[in-house]
Order: C-alpha cells, then sequence, then structure tokens
C-alpha cells in the first residue's frame, strides 16, 4: 500500500510543485490551504506523514502542530522561513521531527520523506522484532512501545528511535553527528540541536529513569 502525505501550505505554487515531484514517487497526497482544513483532512485520511509550513492564516503551522500532538505522533517535516532560527527550535519543542529551510530543494524533501518512511516501515521487520529489558525501562522495538515501571508512555517517531539507538550502543558515548545519522540520516543537513530539544523530550517524558546521560562536549550515553 502506497503512504499517504498531507502537505500544508497556504502557497499554491509549493503545493503544486511538491505534488508534482511526490506522486511519481507513487505516494497518496492531500493538499490543505490552511489550518482548519488540514485538521480536517489529517482526521478523515489518517496520513503517515505531514509536510508541514509554518506560515499559515488563521491557525499558524505552531498552533496546528500542538493540535496534532494531542492526537498522533504522525511524522511532522515542518517548512520553516529562512534564518528563522526561533521558529525552527519552537517547531521542534512542539513536536516537529525535522524541518527544511525555504526555498527548499523539492528532490531534498523527497529525499528526506523516503528516509523518514523507511524508518517507520522499518519497525516490525522480523530483523527488528525484539524486547529490550532494562531494570526500570521497557522496550519493544517491533511494536515500537516504552514503559517506565510498567507504565506505558508515548513517544514520537523521532523520540522513540533516539531513544531506541541509544539503548542498543548501551554504554557507549555517541556524538550528536551520529545520532543525527543513525536517526535522520545522511541527508540531514539542519540545525544539530534538535537532538538536544528531542532528547530533552524523551527524558522528561520517561521521568528520573530516562538513563540517559549527557557527556559534556561530546554526546549522550544509555547508562540503565
Amino acid at each position: 500500500m502506497s503512504a499517504k502525505i498531507l502537505v500544508v501550505d497556504d502557497e499554491q505554487s509549493i503545493l503544486n510543485l511538491v505534488t508534482a515531484y511526490l506522486r511519481p514517487e507513487g505516494y497518496e497526497v492531500a493538499t490543505a490551504v490552511n489550518g482548519r482544513l488540514a485538521l480536517q483532512t489529517f482526521r478523515a485520511m489518517q496520513p503517515d506523514l505531514i509536510v508541514l509550513d509554518i506560515m499559515l492564516p488563521g491557525m499558524d503551522g505552531l498552533e496546528l502542530l500542538a493540535q496534532l500532538r494531542r492526537e498522533s505522533d504522525v511524522y511532522v517535516i515542518l517548512l520553516t522561513a529562512k534564518n528563522e532560527e526561533t521558529d525552527k527550535l519552537v517547531g521542534l519543542a512542539v513536536g516537529a521531527d525535522d524541518y527544511l529551510t525555504k526555498p527548499f530543494s523539492p528532490r531534498e524533501l523527497v529525499a528526506r520523506i523516503k528516509a523518514a518512511l523507511r524508518r517507520l516501515q522499518s519497525g516490525g521487520s522480523l530483523a527488528e522484532s525484539q524486547v529490550m529489558q532494562f531494570p526500570h525501562l521497557q522496550i519493544d522495538v517491533s511494536a515500537r512501545r516504552v514503559w517506565v515501571e510498567g507504565q506505558e508512555v508515548e513517544l514520537t517517531i523521532t523520540e522513540f528511535d533516539l531513544l531506541k539507538t541509544l539503548a542498543e550502543h548501551r554504554g557507549m558515548v555517541l556524538s550528536r553527528e551520529q545520532l543525527l545519522e543513525k536517526v535522520w540520516g545522511q541527508q540531514f543537513f539542519g540545525e544539530i540541536r534538535v537532538v538536544d530539544v528531542h532528547l530533552g523530550h524523551v527524558r522528561q517524558k520517561l521521568g528520573p529513569n530516562h538513563a540517559i546521560v549527557t557527556v559534556r562536549g561530546v554526546g549522550y550515553r544509555f547508562e540503565p
């Protein structure tokens, strides 16, 4: 079955351009020009991935993203204006998984989407059908589920992948660059602080037993 992608932008030219690149790849594509329509389309379509512009009329992209995160962990690639560093960091804090700066290359967007969908589709593969057990933490890799002290914790796709990657390399220090490559892929050329923001979310959700140690000036280590 082809992946379903929702593209949200108030510029029809961008919607047409992105659609023209995605449909030949075999994806089912829907579009929306504002937050209200995007939310309606999301609920009806249940897309696998959303490409979301921040600058929208009415309900802006960040407000829409916050609403989406209350309902779903759908993978979201944020489109931000050039040099708007605050928008990027706020978007990541609200729950975006990735971002691209306008003007962007449609080919790079397609590459990011393909990489994200590969990660989503690999979650249930036989090779990854395993459960990692730690004193206070349980990670079901194939089901992409996490429990702390027997209580299930909801993580976004990116948060889960970061935790899983660190747990698979427990005791080892992974730099931010290594985590970027392992989780986002080699096509990612954005801000390295995305790692810090998402791991901050993971720590907050897992509570005192998050087991993620910051090695100052180097990176992070999982120490259960």
